[in-house]
């Protein structure tokens, strides 16, 4: 049997994606691992469609681990912890060129701790925010990864102290998306019409998510709407599961003006004058298309309970931790009132000097993480691979 069809052996590299995001990032290395090894080089483990589109052979897929939250785990984790099992017990067994995980520390760490001792080589790519919340996690880190490959500059610093090898890469993110935005191509793209001024709505990729913040954005629209009838909104629905949950929600406010497009969230952020958010990635999406933004999230009081108690950070829109400052609102939990985030939006909308100087900041970011991430990331796996002889 080969290795690309049962997922391990010595010409093959093991990989971990634990969600959307980490499946973006994933692609994009594997493209630069394609181009620098044989052909011979076969990739499994746990993937989505940017991996995919790789030739990489998801034994698992990426919705299998993307749960959000303490709460939403407990009713997930007899599978998770089944998948991360036969991983491991596969990857022993026969073992891999080495181990890349991306993202997901929770899964991950302890998948990486096993196979390291076992010795096979562990690259983790996405340091966890140890700098924002559960600091005590760097001494698991120790244990588990050979190297880390850093998004932030600032992060490299935190694991050399701590003696562990970490390299900043840059963030793919910031390769893909435009210096300048094409806002009217965008709105051409969409066939947005008319003068008014144009709010991209995300309420989030997973179910939790939407159905928590989805009614709230929608009676913040309408309130935007009643101020502003120019207005138009586009909101890029991320699966066809969550376009049905979001179904009723588009039937009870028929009088918005509301683009729906299936996917196409960085034409419909290219497109806007703000954007409307769930926390998360997207947020520095946004910030990358140098959009103003009102960031927000519900959760469940204890899950909200247990990340106040660890947290160490004022803000959770990695524009703003980026910054060190409030350079965006978030107003999140019993603040996500339709009035707040309609009156945050409604600000951007008005305040042309901030866009100005919000346009400026986020250009600035972009650079300092335009660092070709795929190239690099690939030039460190191998590095650290060859240094360990495995190639």
């Amino acid at each position: 049997m080969s290795a690309l069809s049962n997922g391990a052996g010595e010409r093959t590299l093991a990989m971990v994606a634990g969600e959307l995001s980490g499946d973006l990032i994933a692609g994009s290395v594997l493209a630069g691992l394609k181009g620098r090894w044989p052909a011979d080089v076969a990739y499994a483990g746990v993937g989505g469609p940017h991996m995919a589109e790789q030739g990489f052979d998801a034994l698992w897929p990426v919705d299998k681990l993307s749960v959000m939250g303490y709460v939403e785990v407990i009713k997930h984790l007899r599978e998770i912890l089944a998948i991360r099992k036969q991983l491991r017990e596969r990857w022993l067994a026969d073992k891999p060129l080495g181990f890349v995980g991306i993202d997901a520390p929770d899964f991950n760490f302890d998948l990486e701790i096993a196979l390291r001792e076992a010795g096979v080589p562990t690259i983790h790519f996405v340091s966890p925010s140890i700098w924002a919340w559960r600091g005590g996690r760097i001494k698991k880190i120790k244990r588990a990864v050979d190297h880390m490959l850093c998004l932030f500059p600032f992060e490299v610093e935190i694991y050399e102290r701590a003696g562990i090898d970490a390299t900043f890469v840059g963030h793919p993110l910031a390769d893909k998306i435009p210096l300048e935005p094409d806002v009217a191509g965008a709105r051409a793209e969409l066939g947005l019409t008319g003068d008014g001024p144009v709010v991209a709505v995300l309420p989030g990729s997973r179910a939790s998510e939407v159905q928590r913040i989805g009614p709230v954005f929608f009676a913040a629209m309408k309130r935007l709407a009643a101020r502003e009838p120019a207005i138009r909104f586009v909101l890029p629905v991320a699966t066809p599961r969550l376009r049905g949950m979001l179904q009723p929600l588009f039937d009870q406010y028929p009088e918005l003006a509301l683009t729906i497009t299936d996917g196409r969230a960085h034409v419909a952020m290219e497109a806007s004058d703000s954007v409307l958010l769930a926390s998360g990635t997207a947020t520095l999406e946004a910030a990358l298309y140098k959009k103003p933004m009102v960031i927000s999230y519900k959760v469940p009081w204890l899950t909200a309970q247990i990340m106040k108690r660890q947290g160490y950070l004022p803000y959770v829109g990695l524009p703003n931790i980026l910054s060190g400052e409030f350079v965006v609102p978030e107003l999140l939990q019993h603040f996500a009132t339709p009035e707040a985030l309609a009156d945050a939006v409604w600000q951007q909308l008005r305040d042309v000097s901030l866009r100005d100087a919000l346009h400026e900041r986020f250009t600035r970011l972009h650079h300092t993480l335009r660092q070709g991430t795929a190239e690099r990331a690939a030039e460190v796996i191998d590095r650290v691979l060859r240094a360990k002889g495995r190639l």
